[in-house]
């Protein structure tokens, strides 16, 4: 599983699946925080559809956490002020860094989250879509 699909379903996804993966390798491995949960502000570039250009629409509240397990270093970065969720994705980013054999196992756990996060996203848009008007069908009455 690629780090960045990995990254969306812990954010987008319950916050109990991130808290249990990142304990577990809390509880067996020495983890070395370099940097504390920390707010910043991040550049958010954006791309222009008709010029195919990049420009920075503002920025971005951020929480950041760095840590370390040996040689692994891992990084939690989040949107908003959420300091735990910025330690735990730290944690698990720098566990599949190291290759610890607990992530084997996570792979399961992370599609099911992600079928999770599908259904509920296609429900909402169900929803949307119930409230669309189709201006073709309305009649003006003449």
């Amino acid at each position: 599983m690629q780090r960045r699909q990995r990254t969306e379903i812990l954010i987008n996804g319950s916050r109990e699946i991130p808290a249990r993966l990142a304990q577990q390798i809390i509880d067996r491995y020495e983890v070395n925080t370099l940097e504390q949960p920390n707010n910043g502000l991040v550049m958010m570039k954006v791309r222009e559809t008709s010029q195919k250009s990049l420009f920075y629409l503002g920025e971005v509240f951020v929480t950041e956490s760095k840590v370390q397990i040996g040689q692994a270093m891992g990084l939690g970065l989040v949107k908003g002020h959420e300091s735990e969720l910025a330690y735990q994705l730290a944690v698990i980013d720098a566990a599949y860094q190291a290759g610890i054999e607990e992530t084997k196992h996570w792979t399961e756990v992370l599609l099911a989250e992600e079928e999770v996060i599908n259904h509920k996203k296609k429900a909402f848009q169900h929803k949307v879509l119930q409230t669309k008007v189709n201006f073709e069908t309305m009649d003006d009455g003449n």
